[in-house]
């Protein structure tokens, strides 16, 4: 099979994948530690009812968004870019992807420096260098490509599962039981129930809006839409139901503020459990880690003359240097920036769609109403981020940015929808 990643024009539909092999890429990313910890939040601030209930609402909201998307990417082939270069313009969708594709790097740093912590807090080893051993192997996987990301899902979900059994089955010798955990009361969390409905949804906006570099190797629409389910409200799901459970049991050390995190609860049992443990941290922070470089790669090459590989490499390195520097720890800032900014970008994505099936769209060089309803969605969102704490922003500034999109698109003459066409050699 072709090493080609198709980072300038749609995947051909004699390199699509299997849905298995698509569905275990998006499986894969979501099932991560991560998860675990923030529903581990949820439900010491909620409880276990309402908790798994905000968990629920949250990733369908996801599945309606990143499932469209995804349909968008198996039906086209188009990744991100060539989605952006549509809606936004051949030079305007720099902007966006640009922003995007480098959002996602603060991720990767995030799982970077998690790593190194995560082993010093389990076994003592030094942070700095289980980080750049784990910075190392993540790069290493993301210049496999998309055989990588399949691979590393199917073999780190099952992983996953394992290793959470088993933390929640010696969380369960400590004298609770699953039956009492359902009635789980919380332990007076500050987040309220729509706040925890937002970090459901603000933690897959960046890549949820990328979707379409994993689902372009789908084989039409259809399976998109399918792989994509398999991580919202399957895979994401459990993930957090994991580390509400470890909570509700009494097996979180400080669930106010590590939430679900499960590690520890693995410490202390043989040389067995000990190096899956390692192994699972590798696998399951390498899956998240190589997911979003892989999305900054395919984005920055997007836009660039560059290929994925070169860039994987680069942009690795820079994502290393940061998270050995201690900045990745600050994780609530990036959720807002994501809550805010990002959603209205696939309001805009999904309007453009639907409205250039009805009229040929060429590419133009900017396109003013899209990067109105982006702004416009971004702002309202933030407004109900700071006025409305009652609210859900993402699906507020969603809402706005589709709305405006799709009404000025209506209202104005035809003539008008047809700009100046820029000229570029990427193929659409």
């Amino acid at each position: 099979m072709s090493n080609h990643e198709y980072e300038h024009e749609p995947v051909p539909a004699a390199a699509r994948r299997s849905l298995l092999s698509v569905a275990a890429v998006w499986a894969g990313f979501p099932m991560c530690l991560g998860n675990a910890v923030f529903g581990g939040l949820i439900v010491y601030s909620q409880g276990m009812g309402r908790g798994l209930l905000a968990i629920l609402l949250g990733n369908l909201l996801l599945f309606g968004y990143i499932g469209t998307l995804s349909w968008i990417g198996g039906q086209t082939g188009r990744n991100f870019s060539l989605q952006a270069r549509r809606a936004f313009g051949d030079r305007g969708r720099a902007v966006v992807v640009g922003f995007l594709a480098t959002v996602v790097i603060g991720w990767f740093s995030y799982q970077v420096g998690l790593t190194g912590t995560t082993l010093e807090g389990m076994y003592g080893w030094s942070p700095m260098w289980g980080g750049l051993v784990g910075g190392v192997f993540f790069v290493l996987l993301t210049l496999a490509g998309i055989r990588a990301l399949s691979l590393i899902g199917l073999i780190g979900t099952p992983l996953f599962l394992l290793m959470a059994g088993l933390a929640v089955y010696y969380g369960l010798g400590h004298g609770h039981s699953l039956s009492g955990a359902f009635g789980y009361a919380g332990g007076g969390g500050p987040l309220g129930f729509w706040a925890c409905v937002s970090i459901v949804v603000g933690g897959f906006a960046d890549s949820g809006t990328m979707t379409a570099d994993f689902t372009r190797w789908a084989r039409d629409g259809r399976a998109g839409l399918v792989a994509a389910a398999s991580a919202f409200p399957f895979a994401n799901s459990i993930a957090f139901l994991i580390g509400g459970l470890v909570v509700a049991i009494g097996g979180a050390a400080d669930p106010a503020n590590n939430g679900g995190a499960f590690l520890g609860l693995l410490a202390g049992h043989g040389a067995l459990i000990t190096g899956l443990s390692v192994l699972f941290v590798f696998a399951n922070l390498g899956s998240v880690a190589a997911h979003c470089l892989y999305n900054g790669a395919v984005g920055w090459a997007g836009i660039t003359p560059l290929r994925m590989r070169p860039l994987a490499v680069a942009l690795g390195l820079i994502g290393t240097v940061v998270a050995l520097t201690g900045v990745w720890a600050h994780i609530v800032n990036w959720l807002v920036l994501l809550g805010v900014v990002v959603p209205p970008i696939g309001a805009v994505l999904i309007v453009d769609y639907v409205l250039a099936r009805r009229r040929e769209a060429a590419p133009a060089t900017v396109r003013p109403i899209a990067f109105a309803a982006w702004g416009i969605g971004a702002v309202a969102a933030g407004l109900a981020h700071y006025h409305l704490p009652g609210s859900v922003d993402a699906v507020i500034g969603f809402v706005t940015a589709a709305a405006v999109q799709a009404g000025v698109s209506a209202f104005r003459p035809a003539a008008e929808l047809q700009p100046t066409v820029a000229t570029s050699s990427v193929a659409v």
